[in-house]
C-alpha cells in the first residue's frame, strides 16, 4: 500500500470544502514562531514531537508560520519551467524527500467553545499530516487550496500542542509544475474557528443583475434554516435564508465601478459579514458580457512572489499589486496557476479588477514524457483534480470580481478535466469555464491560445483562422469553437527588456467583437533579494542556490522588478491599454475623444491640455469634455492656445485625461490617459525669415600626429576621431551589436540572437581602407565585418566643419551574402570622459523606448544622469534606449562642459558606463563595475524587441534588416559657463 503522501488521494480527515468567511465567533489566529526540525528523508522523521513534552535540541529550531522553510536556511529553493526537479515516476516520491516537522504550543482562550471547533490551514506546500494534542486529524495535498479538519474532538482547556508534518514532494507535486519556485512549507495562514451551535458552515450568495431593468435578484443559501439576511442599503431585515428577493434598482458591481453592499447573515450565535456585488456574467452570440455590455480583459497574470518571503504575501503586498494593477490600466487577472490567498479576491471585488480563477493543475513535466501517464487522462487521478477544483470553488464562488473558472494550466488534455467541467457546470452555471490546453475545447466556453502572433489574431478576430487538428475532422466541435469568444490567456512574454507589440494586440483586440481581450505573461519577477560579500543587493533566480535541474532566469519574465518596481514594460501596457483615446485634426480645429471603458462614462475624469515649445511649457488650459458613455466618443473644439510669434524649436500640445477626484486605487490628478500632436506654426509657413548665410567650409590639414578638422583632431591612419576641441573622446565607429535581450535569445531556435552570433554579429572588426582629405571634408573609408565571415558593411564617414563644431554623415552599404538576416542596432559608438554623467535631451522620455515598444514615450524636454538611464533589470542586457532624440547634451557637472549632439532630423541615445560586452558577460547587475568612460551609442536604428522569450518575434515592420542607409548627426562642444562668458 502506497503511504498517503504518495496514494491517489486527496486527503484524509478534512471536513467538507466550502465557502471563505469570515464571523464574528471566535477566531484564533495560529500565525507565529513555530518549533522545525528538518529531516532529509521521511524514514529519518521520527514521531517524537506530537505529544505534552516539548523538544529540546535534535535539530529544532524556531521557524516563522507562515513560511517556507527554504528561505530561513533549511535546504534551497528549486526553480523549473516545466521539467520536475524529481523523476517522472507517478505518483511515487524519491527517497530522499525533505519533511519539515512543525510544533506549536498555544493556549485556548476560557471562554471558547470547543465542540465544534475548526482548524483552517489556508495553504500548505506540497502535503501534510497534523496532529492536535497527539491525535491525528488528517492529511491533504493541494498545496494552495484551504484544508479543514474536525478539532473540537481533540481540543483541551488550555495548553494545546498542534504538530504538522510536512512533506516537500507527494503524488500531489505531480499537479503543481507551475512555472515557478518550489517552495516548501506552511506558507499562508492557520486558524483555529469556533463555530456556535447551530452556525452557518456554508453561504453561497447569487446575486444576479438585469441591465435591460435594473433589477437585482439576490438569494444566499446556508442550509442554517435560523439564518436571516440584513441588507440595509436595500431594505432587507432579517430576510429568511433561501428566499429570492427582487429589488427594483441596484448599481451593479463590474471592475470599473466596483459598488458592493455591505449585509449580514445571522444566527442566534453568530453574525457573519457580507459584501455584495451584483452582476451577471454571460456568453451571448460568441462575447463574453458583463451586465448586458461586452467585455475586453485588459490583463495580466499573476504568480504570488515576494523577494523575500515567496508566496508568503501580507496584507498590504497584496494591496499593492491591486493598486499598481489599476494605477496602470490593467482591469483584469487571471490567477496563474493556482487560486491566490483569499484576501487578494476580497481586494479585487473591493478596487475592481475581473479575474479569472485558475484551478491548481498543471501537469506540464509529463511533455518531456510526451505525455505518458499524463495525470489528466489517468482515472485514477480523478479524485485529487476533482478535489482541488471543488475546493476552489467553494473557497471562492461569492466574489462577484470572478467570472470565468479555470480548470487548470498546461496538462494537455483528458476525461478527468470533463469530470471538472461537468460538475464545475452543476455547481456553479452563473460563470463560463476556461481551459486552452485541450484544442478542442469541448470542456471551454472560449477559444483560448497562448502566445498568438498579431496577425493570427487579426485572423481569428475575422473568423478565417485554419481549424484546429483537433477539430478539423469533428464538424460538430468545430462548428461550436467557430462560435466561441476568443481569449488569448498568455501573450507578450514580458521577460527582461520587453516585451514589443502591445499597441499591435491592443489594436486586434479592439477591432474585432469576437476578441474578449488577453493576459501579457506576467506580472511580477520571481527573483529573491540577495546580497554580495560586500552588502550589494542583487535578485538570484534558477541555478543561483545551486538548484539543478533549474529554469535559469525564466522566472524573471515580469511586469515589475521583484521589488515591485514598474518596469517599462508596465508604462508602456499602460499605455497600450488606456481606457481613453484621444484623436486630434489641428488643422479642423477638432478633438476625438472614445470611451474605451466597457461600463463607465468619463464623468470621473478631468481633461487638461498644455502647449510646449521645445519641452517647455508656454500655455496651459483645461478641456471641456462631455460625459461621454461607455463605448461612445465625442467631437469637440481643440484648444486655440496663443502660439508664441518666434518660437524657440518644435511645438507639442498634449491632451491628459486626469482622475477628477479622489478614487479609492488613486488619487485626483492621477493621469489615466493621454495624447500628443505636434502643432504646425503659421508664422514659419507664411513668413519664414530668410536663412543666415552659411558660414564657409573649413578645410582640413595635417597636424603633427594626426589631421585637423574644424575644431576636430583626427588620427591619420584610422580617421577616427580623437578630440573635439578640449574634450578628449573616441570614435564614433559604426557599431551593429546590442547586449542580447532576453526576447532576442529566444526560445528554441527562434532566437535572434542566435542567428546574430552564427553571422558573427558580436565580433565584428574595423579595417580602414582610406582617409582622404578633400577641399571641403574628410573622407573615411572601412570595411566592418565579422570574423570567419566574406559579408561586410562598407562604411563611409564624410566629415566637414562649417562654423563651431564637425558635421558627419555615415553612409553604409551591406556587401556578400546576408541571407535574410537582421541586425541587432546600426549607428555609431563613441566614448566620452566619464566625467560627462549629466545628461539633457530633446526628444522622447523620460524612460526608454524601442522600436515597438515606444507609445509611453512621449517628446519632451528631460534630464537624467548616466546612471539614471540605465534600467536594472535582473538580468543585465540592453537598455536604456531613448527614442526620436533631436539633441542631446551630456555635461560634467562639476564644470557644465560637454558635449551636444544634434540628429538630422534625430536619432536614438544609449549612454552608459560599461560597454555591451560587458552587459552581455554578466548575470547579474552587481557583476557591472563601471569603466572610466562614458559609452555613446548614437543609433539610426534598432530591431524591435518581440517577445519570442516565449512567443513570437518582432512585427516584420521592426525587423532591422540590412539595407543601404545615410544618416547625420552634427557634434559641438559645451564650453563651461566661465569659459561662455
Amino acid at each position: 500500500m502506497l503511504p498517503y503522501y504518495e496514494d491517489y488521494e486527496p486527503g484524509t480527515g478534512r471536513r467538507a470544502p466550502r465557502a471563505a468567511f469570515t464571523s464574528d465567533a471566535g477566531r484564533l489566529s495560529l500565525n507565529g514562531h513555530w518549533l522545525f526540525r528538518l529531516s532529509e528523508a521521511v524514514a529519518e522523521a521520527p514521531l517524537d514531537f506530537l505529544h505534552d513534552h516539548t523538544p529540546r535540541g535534535d535539530g529544532w529550531s524556531e521557524l516563522p508560520v507562515p513560511s517556507h522553510w527554504v528561505l530561513h536556511g533549511h535546504g534551497i529553493p528549486r526553480y523549473t519551467n516545466t521539467a520536475y526537479p524529481f523523476p517522472v515516476d507517478p505518483p511515487h516520491t524519491p527517497t530522499r524527500n525533505p519533511t519539515g516537522d512543525h510544533r506549536l504550543e498555544f493556549e485556548l482562550p476560557g471562554t471558547w467553545r470547543r465542540d465544534g471547533s475548526v482548524l483552517r490551514f489556508e495553504g500548505v506546500d506540497s502535503c501534510f499530516r497534523a496532529w492536535l494534542n497527539g491525535r491525528e486529524l488528517g492529511t491533504s495535498k493541494g498545496s494552495r487550496l484551504p484544508a479543514e479538519f474536525d478539532a473540537g474532538p481533540a481540543l483541551r482547556p488550555g495548553r494545546n500542542v498542534l504538530a504538522v508534518r510536512v512533506h516537500r514532494w507527494s503524488s500531489g507535486s505531480y499537479l503543481e509544475d507551475q512555472d515557478m519556485w518550489w517552495l516548501p512549507g506552511i506558507f499562508r495562514d492557520v486558524t483555529l474557528l469556533e463555530r456556535p451551535a447551530g452556525c452557518v458552515d456554508d453561504l453561497f450568495v447569487h446575486a444576479g443583475y438585469d441591465h435591460t431593468t435594473g433589477r437585482g435578484t439576490l438569494r444566499v443559501d446556508t442550509g442554517a434554516p435560523a439564518a436571516l439576511l440584513t441588507v440595509p442599503e436595500l431594505g432587507i431585515t432579517d430576510r429568511p435564508a433561501g428566499e429570492t428577493a427582487v429589488i427594483d434598482r441596484v448599481e451593479p458591481w463590474s471592475a470599473e465601478t466596483p459598488r458592493l453592499y455591505e449585509g449580514r447573515l445571522s444566527t442566534p450565535h453568530e453574525h457573519i459579514a457580507l459584501r455584495i456585488g451584483f452582476r451577471t456574467v454571460a456568453v451571448r452570440e460568441g462575447r463574453l458580457t458583463v451586465n448586458g455590455r461586452p467585455l475586453l480583459l485588459r490583463g495580466v497574470n499573476r504568480h504570488e512572489h515576494d523577494p523575500d518571503h515567496g508566496r508568503v504575501l501580507d496584507p498590504e503586498t497584496m494591496r499593492r499589486d491591486v493598486l499598481l494593477m489599476k494605477r496602470h490600466n490593467i482591469n483584469a487577472v487571471r490567477t496563474s496557476h493556482y487560486p491566490p490567498h483569499p484576501a487578494f479576491l476580497d481586494l479585487c471585488d473591493e478596487l475592481g479588477l475581473w479575474v479569472v480563477d485558475e484551478c491548481d493543475i498543471e501537469t506540464h513535466g509529463f511533455i518531456h514524457a510526451d505525455w505518458r501517464g499524463n495525470p489528466a487522462d489517468d482515472p485514477r487521478w480523478e479524485p485529487m483534480m476533482l478535489d482541488r477544483m471543488r475546493r476552489m470553488v467553494e473557497r471562492d464562488k461569492n466574489h462577484p470580481s470572478i467570472v470565468i473558472w479555470s480548470l487548470g494550466n498546461e496538462s494537455h488534455h483528458g476525461r478527468n478535466f470533463g469530470v471538472l467541467a461537468e460538475w464545475t457546470r452543476r455547481r456553479d452555471p452563473s460563470r463560463p469555464l476556461h481551459y486552452e490546453r485541450d484544442r478542442t475545447y469541448r470542456h471551454s466556453d472560449f477559444y483560448s491560445l497562448m502566445y498568438a502572433p498579431v496577425a493570427q489574431v487579426e485572423r481569428i478576430g475575422r473568423h478565417e483562422e485554419d481549424a484546429p487538428p483537433e477539430t478539423a475532422d469533428d464538424p460538430a466541435l468545430e462548428a461550436r469553437r467557430r462560435v466561441l469568444p476568443f481569449l488569448l490567456c498568455e501573450y507578450a512574454h514580458a521577460m527582461g527588456n520587453g516585451p514589443g507589440s502591445l499597441a499591435a494586440y491592443q489594436r486586434a483586440f479592439e477591432q474585432s467583437p469576437r476578441c474578449a481581450g488577453g493576459f501579457v505573461w506576467e506580472w511580477i519577477d520571481h527573483g529573491f533579494r540577495r546580497r554580495t560579500a560586500d552588502g550589494r543587493t542583487y535578485f538570484a533566480y534558477g541555478g543561483d542556490f545551486g538548484d539543478h535541474p533549474h529554469g535559469g532566469n525564466f522566472c524573471i519574465d515580469g511586469l515589475v522588478l521583484p521589488d515591485r518596481t514598474p518596469s517599462p514594460g508596465l508604462l508602456e501596457l499602460k499605455k497600450a491599454i488606456e481606457p481613453v483615446a484621444v484623436t486630434a485634426a489641428l488643422g479642423r480645429g477638432l478633438v476625438r475623444v472614445a470611451n474605451r471603458y466597457d461600463h463607465r462614462d468619463l464623468s470621473h475624469l478631468r481633461f487638461t491640455w498644455s502647449l510646449e515649445d521645445e519641452g517647455v511649457r508656454v500655455a496651459d488650459g483645461e478641456l471641456k469634455v462631455p460625459c461621454v458613455a461607455a463605448g461612445e466618443e465625442a467631437v469637440i473644439p481643440a484648444p486655440r492656445p496663443l502660439l508664441p510669434e518666434a518660437p524657440r524649436g518644435e511645438l507639442w500640445l498634449t491632451v491628459r485625461a486626469e482622475l477628477a477626484a479622489d478614487e479609492p486605487w488613486a488619487g485626483a490628478g492621477h493621469e489615466v490617459a493621454w495624447a500628443q500632436f505636434p502643432v504646425p506654426h503659421p508664422h514659419r509657413v507664411a513668413a519664414a525669415p530668410a536663412p543666415a548665410p552659411a558660414p564657409a567650409p573649413v578645410a582640413p590639414r595635417p597636424s603633427d600626429d594626426g589631421i585637423t578638422l574644424g575644431d576636430g583632431d583626427f588620427d591619420a591612419r584610422t580617421g577616427l576621431l580623437r578630440a573635439l576641441g578640449p574634450l578628449r573622446l573616441d570614435g564614433p565607429a559604426l557599431d551593429v551589436w546590442r547586449a542580447p535581450t532576453d526576447n532576442d535569445r529566444g526560445m528554441g531556435p527562434d532566437s535572434a540572437a542566435k542567428d546574430w552570433r552564427r553571422a558573427g554579429l558580436d565580433r565584428m572588426d574595423h579595417r580602414t581602407v582610406s582617409v582622404r582629405q578633400g577641399p571641403d571634408r574628410l573622407e573615411v573609408e572601412t570595411r566592418v565585418a565579422p570574423a570567419g565571415h566574406e559579408r561586410a558593411l562598407r562604411t563611409r564617414y564624410v566629415w566637414t566643419a562649417a562654423g563651431p563644431g564637425l558635421r558627419l554623415v555615415v553612409h553604409v552599404v551591406p556587401e556578400g551574402p546576408w541571407d535574410g538576416l537582421t541586425l541587432p542596432r546600426i549607428g555609431v559608438l563613441l566614448a566620452l570622459p566619464a566625467a560627462c554623467e549629466d545628461v539633457r535631451w530633446f526628444g522622447k522620455g523620460p524612460g526608454e523606448a524601442y522600436p515597438d515598444s515606444q507609445e509611453a514615450a512621449r517628446v519632451g524636454l528631460f534630464t537624467a544622469t548616466v546612471a539614471g538611464l540605465q534600467t536594472p533589470y535582473v538580468v543585465p542586457q540592453e537598455n536604456g534606449h531613448r527614442a526620436a532624440v533631436r539633441w542631446a547634451e551630456l555635461t560634467d557637472p562639476a564644470t557644465g562642459g560637454g558635449l551636444r549632439v544634434e540628429g538630422a532630423p534625430h536619432f536614438g541615445l544609449t549612454a552608459r558606463r560599461w560597454t555591451s560586452q560587458d552587459l552581455e558577460a554578466a548575470r547579474h547587475p552587481t557583476d557591472l563595475v563601471p569603466r572610466d568612460r562614458v559609452f555613446v551609442h548614437l543609433d539610426l536604428a534598432h530591431q524591435g524587441l518581440g517577445s519570442a522569450s516565449c512567443g513570437p518575434g518582432p512585427l516584420p515592420e521592426h525587423r532591422l534588416e540590412p539595407a543601404e542607409t545615410t544618416f547625420e548627426l552634427r557634434f559641438r562642444t559645451l564650453a563651461p559657463p566661465a569659459a561662455r562668458r
